[in-house]
């Protein structure tokens, strides 16, 4: 098979990621070989791509919001066939008897591994994921529309619940790419008021067809004070700003795995009167099943741009540069 690896982590303007030949990978015990036939582009991609985070598998192949078909199964797989449709995400297992395992909180298993990060993911014609951490994907809505769900859709919807947004609350969303867009569709469709800030034009374009109250650059303050807030951007300078924008008892979350250097806080006017900054790790698989069926119920939709497999290091250009509103899907056009 053909797939894309990450060969020197650095600017994505310098063509980190080559496409190689490989063997088709063999699925464990436990795990499913999965065809792969979409991708979604993630911000993490470009993380793992540029080196913001650190190295775990020299040579990774990036790409944790796969869509396609199940091509083999391992020894001990009982509960798929050969030719179910699944979707792959961020994480991809724990080890299922730490603490944090025990008491429902596996996003935060120190064991935890990745897909795209720590195994080889779906920027590639096939991937492998353990059998226990693939998503059954509901059957209306077509393999691009999907993709961005699976990570974009699941961390903004884990975002949104830790920013304990109340009932018909007021919700600010610093920065509106693709997962802040999923993000804020779930939560108009649960009566939430919201408005986004971020820097670009198309952005807030977007942001004002879905149903948002007002859509802002991020550096203007938001027409109210808000209850909650979730920062999208990976920009540290916006906490705070954002904290700043909060009412008495607001939460603010941090939704990225990468964040700049946050600057100094001033107690009094960012964080006095109860006011909670919270950060936002992964994911656990109840999020995962919860949100996909939210969308179905609440027809949420990605806007979504398309890219052969083949133009991946352009997505990513693409994705880093502004070039796109919503999210990137590459379309697999290696098979």
């Amino acid at each position: 098979m053909r797939a894309w690896t990450v060969a020197r982590p650095g600017p994505v303007e310098a063509d980190p990621l080559r496409l190689v030949e490989r063997p088709v990978p063999e699925p464990g015990a436990d795990e499913l070989l999965v065809r792969v036939r979409a991708c979604g582009v993630c911000r993490t991609d470009l993380h793992v791509s540029e080196g913001d985070l650190p190295v775990h598998r020299p040579g990774v192949t990036p790409g944790h919001e796969v869509v396609g078909v199940v091509a083999g199964l391992g020894a001990e797989v009982a509960d798929f066939t050969v030719g179910d449709r699944v979707g792959v995400a961020w994480l991809r297992r724990t080890d299922g008897v730490c603490a944090y395992c025990r008491r429902g909180a596996e996003n935060l298993c120190p064991h935890s591994e990745y897909t795209g990060w720590d195994a080889d993911g779906g920027y590639a014609e096939y991937t492998t994921v353990p059998a226990d951490f693939a998503y059954r994907l509901p059957g209306a809505l077509d393999d691009v529309a999907l993709a961005p769900l699976l990570c974009a859709g699941i961390i903004g919807y884990r975002a949104l619940r830790r920013a304990s947004l109340p009932p018909g609350g007021r919700l600010g969303l610093y920065g509106f790419g693709g997962s802040a867009h999923l993000c804020a569709q779930v939560a108009l469709a649960e009566g939430a008021t919201v408005h986004v800030l971020t820097r670009g034009a198309e952005a807030r374009r977007l942001a004002l067809e879905l149903g948002a109250a007002s859509a802002r650059d991020a550096s203007e303050p938001p027409p109210e004070p808000l209850d909650s807030a979730v920062l999208f951007a990976p920009v540290g300078d916006l906490v705070p700003v954002a904290l700043r924008a909060l009412d008495r008892g607001g939460v603010l979350a941090v939704a990225g795995i990468h964040l700049s250097d946050v600057p100094a806080l001033n107690y009094e006017r960012e964080l006095f009167y109860e006011r909670e900054l919270r950060s936002v790790t992964s994911n656990t698989r109840d999020d995962g099943r919860e949100f996909l069926a939210l969308a179905e119920r609440h027809h949420v939709h990605a806007t979504t741009h398309t890219y052969p497999l083949s133009e991946a290091p352009q997505a990513l250009r693409d994705l880093k540069a502004g070039r796109f509103d919503g999210a990137a899907v590459l379309v697999n056009d290696l098979s």
